[in-house]
C-alpha cells in the first residue's frame, strides 16, 4: 500500500476518497510517497503533488506528480510505470515478441489500459490489427485524459480497444493473432489479474489463440537476484509446461528500484541473432528506440548465474490453487473475475 508523507507529521495512505483529485500543492516541498516493497524494505520519493486519487469498481488508481521520475501511475499501491523510465519496460514487453515474428499483423493485448503497449505496437509498420483488451474502463478512461504521450495510440485506427475480462475475450474469439502480451497487473493477493498467470489459462485460452508460428509474452514481475523468486522462476517454469520454447529476460527500472522480468513463448524457436532484429527495426518500426537494440536484447536474455541456476531448478507450477504473489495486497477487487 502506498503512503504520501510530509515532514509537518502529516500522513495519508494514498487511497481514493470519492474519486476527487487531492492536492498537495501546500506540501510541495516535503511530500513523500511511499511503497512497501516487502515486509522489511519500503521504497520512497519526493513528490511535487498528487494529480489524482480515486477508487474504480476494481482498484484504487492515483496519477502522483513525483520528483524524480515525472507522472507516476499507481494502481493498488503498487507503481505501474512512471513517466521517466516507462520505455524500458514498455520497449523489453513488446518489440522482442514482435520482431521475432516473421511477420505480425494481429496482436491482442492483455490489459494495457495505460496505452503505452499499445504505442509500441502501433510502431511495427506490419501490424494492421490491435485489440486492447482491459477490465476497468475507469482507468482506461483516466489514461486517455491524463498520458498526453499516448494520445496518438488511443487514436490510431487499427486499435481496438475491448472492455472486457481478457480471458472471456480471447474465448469469445474466433480468429487467431500473432502476438499475445500480457500487459497485466502484477499477481497480488486480492487483485483482478492473479488468474492470467496460471497454466490452465496459457493452455486452454491464450495458446489456441495463436496463430501457427504465434509468440506469446507477459511481464512477469520482479526479476532481482533476491526478488525473482516470488513470481519470475513459477511464470517462467509454467509456460515451459505450455510451450516449446520460452526465453526468459530482464531489465533494470529506476522507478521500480528492482530489476524487472518478461517471458516469451512460442512453439517455433526463436533463432534471431542480434544483427537480425537490428535489421528488422530498421526495416519495420518508425523511429528509433530508446532502449532497445539486439545487443540490449541479447544481454537481457543473459541472466546472472544465480537466477538462471534458480529458473532451471524451479519446479513450481503457477495454478489458480498453488498461486503465489508479489507483495501486497488488492485493496479495491469487488468483482469475481471470470
Amino acid at each position: 500500500m502506498g503512503d504520501i508523507s510530509c515532514d509537518n507529521g502529516i500522513s495519508a495512505h494514498v487511497n481514493g476518497v470519492n474519486g476527487k483529485a487531492h492536492s498537495a500543492e501546500g506540501h510541495r516541498k516535503s511530500c513523500w510517497y511511499e511503497e512497501e516493497i516487502e515486509e522489511n524494505l519500503r521504497w520512497c520519493f519526493a513528490l511535487n503533488s498528487i494529480l489524482h486519487t480515486g477508487a474504480t469498481q476494481f482498484q484504487d488508481i492515483q496519477l502522483l506528480d513525483t520528483k524524480p521520475f515525472g507522472k507516476a501511475l499507481v494502481i493498488d499501491g503498487k507503481l505501474q510505470s512512471a513517466e521517466i523510465d516507462e520505455f524500458i519496460y514498455h520497449e523489453s514487453l513488446v518489440h522482442p515478441a514482435l520482431l521475432h515474428h516473421p511477420n505480425p499483423k494481429t496482436i491482442f493485448i492483455m490489459g494495457g489500459g495505460e496505452g503505452s503497449t499499445a504505442r509500441e505496437i502501433l510502431r511495427h509498420e506490419t501490424v494492421e490489427k490491435v485489440v486492447m483488451c482491459d477490465i476497468d474502463e475507469e482507468v482506461v478512461d483516466f489514461c486517455k485524459s491524463y498520458l498526453v504521450v499516448n494520445k496518438e495510440a488511443f487514436g490510431d485506427p487499427r486499435l481496438e480497444l475491448v472492455i472486457n475480462d481478457a480471458r472471456a475475450e480471447l474465448e469469445s474469439r474466433e480468429e487467431s493473432f500473432d502476438v499475445i502480451i500480457g500487459d497485466l497487473a502484477d499477481p497480488i493477493e486480492g487483485g483482478p489479474c492473479y488468474q492470467l498467470y496460471t497454466k490452465s489459462f496459457y493452455e486452454s485460452t491464450v495458446k489456441p489463440r495463436l496463430s501457427h508460428g504465434g509468440i506469446f509474452v507477459t511481464q512477469a514481475g520482479p526479476a532481482g537476484v533476491f526478488s525473482h523468486t516470488e513470481v519470475f522462476s513459477c511464470i517462467y517454469n509454467t509456460l515451459r509446461h505450455v510451450f516449446k520454447y520460452v526465453v526468459p529476460f530482464s531489465a533494470h527500472i529506476p522507478s521500480y528500484a528492482d530489476t524487472w522480468g518478461w517471458v516469451m513463448a512460442s512453439d517455433s524457436p526463436f533463432t534471431h541473432s542480434a544483427e537480425d532484429l537490428d535489421l528488422r527495426m530498421k526495416q519495420r518500426m518508425k523511429g528509433e528506440n530508446k532502449y532497445l537494440d539486439g545487443k540490449t536484447f541479447s544481454s537481457a536474455s543473459t541472466l546472472s548465474k544465480a537466477v538462471r541456476k534458480s529458473l532451471d531448478s524451479e519446479t513450481h507450477v503457477y495454478t489458480e490453487g498453488t498461486a503465489r504473489f508479489i507483495y501486497g495486497h488488492g485493496t479495491a477487487f469487488k468483482h469475481k473475475h471470470a
